[in-house]
């Protein structure tokens, strides 16, 4: 059990953090578009990752050197991109409007747009499966701790996703869309200078 307990924690510790990520399934769930679709693929995306990590394959990152600069080069002009969309939204008055004038992207968009949040981002592969791997190598019961790591993504983006919709009354004006945008285009410039410094 305190394996389980540990692996939660520490799972849940390290997506917490504002990210490309979260503010996806966040504006996703405040718009009530592929809510469940979005949710799940994070969800797996991270199952994934974790296992790998719990698994033993953190020396697959650390031990391929040009791993790290495709994912860093590739995900920072990708939030590059999804911020510029970003900052565009806001510039155009917010999402309501569009909204109400019965845009809406495709599952499939949403989907590509989750996934390439999650795989492009390098910090994704050093908090999972390095990060994650090496402190369950040191754990009494490694399955369990990976099972409560995978647990803690699930509770999060289930959480994140369906509970946005608390938000809703708040996010009626288009000027609360409007400051939501810039702070998402604001966070994905930001994440991608941290990489390109880094």
């Amino acid at each position: 059990m305190s394996a389980l307990l540990a692996g939660f924690a520490l799972g849940l510790s390290l997506i917490l953090a504002i990210g490309a990520q979260n503010a996806f399934v966040l504006r996703q769930g405040l718009r009530r578009s592929h809510v469940l679709p979005v949710v799940m693929t994070c969800a797996a995306s991270d199952a994934i990752l974790v296992t790998a990590g719990v698994a033993g394959f953190g020396w697959l990152v650390t031990g391929a050197p040009w791993v790290a600069p495709v994912f860093t080069w590739g995900g920072a002009a990708f939030l590059i991109v999804y911020g510029g969309i970003a900052f565009c939204n806001a510039w155009r008055g917010g999402e309501t409007m569009q909204l109400e004038q019965g845009t809406r992207e495709s599952l499939r968009s949403a989907v590509l747009t989750c996934l390439a949040l999650t795989w492009l981002n390098p910090h994704v592969y050093l908090d999972t499966v390095v990060l994650l791997g090496s402190v369950a190598s040191g754990s009494e019961n490694r399955p369990l701790f990976g099972i409560g790591a995978v647990a803690a993504s699930f509770v999060f983006f289930f959480t994140l996703g369906y509970g946005a919709r608390l938000l809703a009354p708040l996010f009626a004006r288009a000027s609360s869309w409007r400051i939501l945008d810039l702070v998402v285009g604001a966070v994905m410039w930001a994440i991608a200078a941290k990489l390109v410094l880094a």
